[in-house]
């Protein structure tokens, strides 16, 4: 009979495990082996009994598989023989789904499971075997996980929570238990994959078995802020890796405490913040593995906030800043950029270093914009998105001062520029000094000057620009500001003009002679962008100079008086400071001759502007193209050209600037071919007989007081 074939190849198997138990100590290679081929026959044996032939009942066929598993733990830790361990672990993890008889009955199956973890947490008393720990993890909530999938409803929470939190215990312990006895190679070395891992799969399945309901969690993560922290100040004295561990979780917990709070869908930034810690944990201990999946963890936990929020952007109860929605990305970028300075720390590749910043950078400016875009009205949301960038610019800078990386310096350096581009946006339509805007025109002024402050001692080319940046900003305000003044003062199109072009005189002035008024939150760093300061500067009072040359300079509530306009003053000042800027250029005159050469034509330029601006106020005609084709413009372009040829040739004669001399006498040649070719249309009127009359009397006075070119025997009047 079939029962008396198993009877005997059971009492074989028996009789081989007693024989391989006598041979331990001549030949422990092969008696180990021997005993593991026993029980492998003695577990089949009670599984075909069972499952095969129904000769044993459920109970009695699992009381078999206890007994069996029993037995070979204690030959394990009596033997110091870890592979009998394993196959001992394997087998107790197996028999419930080999001896299941379908019931479903969770309760029976988890306490032998906890029954089980109990064996392992004893073994780890006496060996620090981390395959058995790893694999009772593993196994435990695998197999706990796939129930919840399938089986798990909200009524069973009760039966199925003290497991949850005994099995969360056990893991908790073994750990520490591993890292006090200590590995034969490593004494001292924490197993850093239940550490962390242990609370990360506890805590999503509570989050699982709680259906996402806030509070609770919210609870949850604050009593494991609480447990991690009692751990961390037992262990930090004497493991001090371990306590730091548990202080990182405790952080985290407790941090996350806050977003869970108030939103639901933030329970995946807990891997973010697990993955900071596991990143920490390998560079700690030198270990790849750890830091790979740290950084795995945190890309899951940037896609499931993604995908959380895109199903559902609103929360109808959300309060600004203090919501899940921006709390939870807040943490996946402080995660990220937790990592960064981890691995700067580390000493590692700028790259990596910077990739992770990057994307912390990312996720901030994400959280900011969105908050705004769903808590600041309309009107104001360009304010808050300028005072979001001068924040992320102090911040930048305040780690600057720490850690001196390049990426953090070029972010306030981009930030001062974005911020430029931002006052633009806020002053074209409405007045940049009221209401919210000059909220943030203080902020931006009090973190920028701290930012510079923080800078100061940097020599890459981003702290450079930054000052730059942060100084056009400011004149551009001014330009703003003044521009709004004037309108409100409604004053003439010549007084707008004049004051919006000011601040730009004023900043290239200060630049080129007062450049220690506005050094102070750099320092003597400023000599360093003074001349890219002054390019800008320079080039840009050019622009609006050559506009300046088309404008009619109306000086509304005054009266126009010419040259003694606001206009043609600040056209006047505009050249002086040109000028000036072209003697400080270079150390010789061959470097200074463009930028002379530019200055003398502006000038030229801007004194023909004022006769035609005079021709159009006190002749009473029209601005515009037309009001060339007049003779009285005519007259007073000859007359204005002809004074200035005359006191070239004049002043080039008696100085011996032979060039001046040559400018002079270039220039009335152009006055003759005008008179020729474009005033002799006008002979019969008066103003072209003066126009004529005028030029004769000056060309007989240069006759007398410059009648031939300079001699160039001297090279330095040449010159």
């Amino acid at each position: 009979p079939i029962e008396f074939r198993l009877a005997g190849i059971a009492l074989a198997a028996l009789a081989t495990l007693v024989f391989a138990w006598r041979q331990r100590g001549q030949r422990r290679a092969f008696s180990l082996s021997l005993q593991g081929g026993a029980i492998g026959i003695l577990l089949l044996t009670v599984f075909a009994a069972f499952r095969i032939y129904h000769l044993l009942p459920a109970s009695l066929a699992f009381a078999f598989m206890i007994a069996l598993v029993i037995g070979i733990c204690l030959l394990a830790v009596l033997q110091d023989a870890l592979a009998l361990a394993v196959l001992g672990i394997l087998a107790g993890f197996a028999a419930p789904i080999l001896i299941s008889t379908g019931s479903g009955n969770h309760v029976a199956l988890f306490s032998y499971y906890a029954i089980l973890n109990i064996a392992i947490f004893a073994i780890s008393w006496w060996r620090s075997w981390r395959v058995l720990n790893l694999l009772g993890f593993l196994f435990t909530f695998a197999i706990g996980t796939t129930w919840g999938v399938l089986s798990y409803k909200p009524q069973l929470f009760d039966s199925t929570e003290p497991f949850l939190i005994l099995y969360f215990g056990i893991y908790l312990l073994i750990p520490i238990l591993y890292a006090f006895k200590g590995g034969s190679e490593r004494p001292g070395a924490i197993d850093g994959t239940l550490v962390f891992a242990n609370p990360l799969i506890a805590f999503t399945l509570q989050a699982w078995l709680l259906d996402g309901e806030r509070t609770p969690l919210a609870i949850t993560a604050i009593v494991l802020g609480l447990i991690y922290l009692v751990l961390a100040a037992l262990t930090m004295r004497r493991l001090r890796v371990l306590g730091e561990s548990y202080a990182v979780l405790a952080l985290g917990f407790s941090t996350l405490a806050i977003p869970l709070a108030l939103s639901a869908r933030t329970t995946g930034c807990v891997f973010a913040l697990e993955g900071a810690a596991l990143v920490w944990l390998g560079l700690r201990q030198q270990r790849r593995l750890p830091r790979w999946i740290g950084m795995l963890l945190q890309v899951l936990a940037a896609l499931a906030y993604a995908y959380a929020f895109f199903l559902n952007p609103t929360d109808a109860d959300a309060m600004p800043v203090a919501n899940g929605i921006y709390l939870g990305a807040l943490l996946i970028a402080l995660a990220a950029l937790a990592s960064a300075w981890l691995y700067q720390r580390a000493g590692a590749s700028g790259g990596l270093c910077t990739v992770l910043y990057l994307w912390g950078l990312a996720w901030w400016l994400g959280a900011g914009l969105i908050e705004i875009d769903r808590h600041v009205p309309w009107a104001n949301q360009s304010t808050a998105v300028f005072a979001l960038i001068a924040i992320t610019a102090w911040l930048a800078a305040e780690a600057w001062r720490i850690w001196q990386r390049p990426a953090l310096a070029w972010t306030t350096a981009i930030g001062f520029w974005l911020a430029l581009a931002m006052i633009l946006v806020l002053g074209i339509d409405q007045q940049l000094f009221a209401d919210w805007r000059l909220a943030a025109m203080l902020l931006f002024a009090l973190s920028g000057w701290r930012s510079l402050a923080n800078m100061r001692s940097s020599s890459i080319a981003a702290v450079a620009t930054a000052p730059i940046g942060w100084i056009w900003s400011w004149t551009l305000a001014a330009v703003l500001g003044l521009g709004d003044l004037a309108e409100d003062a409604a004053l003439g199109n010549g007084w707008r003009f004049a004051m919006t072009g000011l601040p730009v005189l004023a900043a290239l002035a200060l630049t080129l002679l007062r450049a220690h008024w506005i050094s102070i939150p750099v320092g003597q760093l400023f000599a360093r962008y003074r001349p890219g300061l002054m390019v800008s500067q320079v080039v840009v009072l050019g622009l609006i100079l050559a506009i300046s040359l088309f404008h009619p300079g109306a000086s509304t509530p005054l009266a126009f008086v010419p040259v003694l306009n606001p206009l043609e003053l600040f056209q006047i000042v505009a050249v002086i400071v040109l000028a000036l800027c072209a003697r400080d250029v270079g150390s010789n005159a061959s470097d200074r001759a463009p930028l002379t050469a530019m200055v003398w034509v502006a000038a030229f330029l801007v004194i023909s502007a004022a006769g035609l601006r005079a021709v159009h106020h006190l002749g009473g005609l029209a601005w515009g193209p037309s009001l060339l084709s007049s003779s009285m413009a005519q007259t007073t372009l000859t007359l204005i050209w002809s004074v200035l040829g005359v006191a070239g040739w004049v002043i080039g004669s008696r100085r011996g600037r032979r060039a001046l001399w040559l400018v002079g006498a270039v220039l009335m040649a152009i006055v003759l071919a005008k008179l020729l070719l474009v005033d002799r249309q006008h002979l019969g009127n008066l103003t072209g007989i003066v126009s004529f009359i005028a030029y004769g009397l000056l060309c007989t006075l240069v006759g007398y007081l410059a009648p031939a070119p300079p001699r160039a025997a001297n090279p330095e009047h040449a010159a």
